[in-house]
């Protein structure tokens, strides 16, 4: 008789308990979802490496500037004429309108400079990055200026990199082009590098071309031409710079 008036009461106890232990169940649930919360994870990146190096004898390569875009950009054409930001890096070597230019553009995806100078027979690496979900179509692209020079550049235009696995490297060399932005009288004042330490930017451009053509090679004074600033020591031959991307 005392057990079938206590067994309610149990069952009550039973009851409640069980709805405790219940609530402290999902209460620790939820805590562990929580706690496991950390945000959104950081979306996948796509890491390359450029390594510039000078093949010149006496010909130091202005400050790189190396970019990942998608495709339709170029940084020069032959037989077109160079933009502005290509005029500055050939005529002075500074290449902060060129890289104001194309981080303007809805296809640039990253964009980087070099440090500083590259001397003969140096080597300097730059680092870009960009999103995996980027990385389809891809192509990179570098351009600097040979210093001991009116307008001579070299330039990296527009590589395909979408298909470099992790690890893999890919080399390219390069040659010497003529910006056509200035007349290559290799005269005193008129090159900024330090042979002469001249004029470097000026917005007339008088090279009658005005087109960007494969360079002919510097006149030195070593060839006759008296007004020149330059020595045979300042010759180049093709290829002047040797570019290693990698894929990190």
């Amino acid at each position: 008789m005392k057990l079938s008036k206590l067994a309610p009461k149990r069952l009550l106890h039973l009851s409640l308990l069980a709805t405790v232990l219940t609530l402290g169940a999902c209460d620790s649930d939820s805590r562990s979802v929580s706690d496991q919360e950390t945000g959104e994870q950081p979306p996948a990146m796509a890491s390359f490496t450029v390594t510039v190096t000078n093949l010149t004898n006496a010909q130091p390569i202005s400050p790189v500037a190396a970019l990942v875009h998608a495709d339709g950009f170029n940084s020069i054409v032959i037989g077109e004429g160079a933009g502005l930001g290509v005029e500055m890096i050939a005529e002075s070597g500074s290449n902060e309108e060129f890289l104001n230019e194309v981080n303007a553009l809805d296809t640039t995806f990253i964009s980087n400079s070099g440090s500083g100078p590259i001397g003969p027979g140096a080597s300097e690496t730059i680092s870009l990055d960009i999103l995996e979900s980027d990385l389809n179509g891809a192509q990179l692209s570098a351009i600097a200026m040979l210093v001991n020079t009116n307008d001579a550049i070299t330039a990296l235009n527009a590589v395909t990199i979408d298909d470099l696995a992790v690890g893999q490297s890919r080399t390219y060399d390069t040659i010497a082009y003529d910006a056509g932005t200035e007349d290559d009288t290799e005269a005193a004042g008129t090159i900024p590098g330090p042979v002469d330490g001249g004029e470097g930017f000026n917005p007339a451009r008088d090279d009658g071309a005005n087109v960007v053509t494969m360079h002919q090679g510097v006149v030195t004074r070593d060839d006759g031409l008296v007004s020149s600033v330059l020595t045979q020591a300042h010759r180049f031959d093709n290829p002047v710079a040797r570019i290693v991307v990698t894929r990190l």
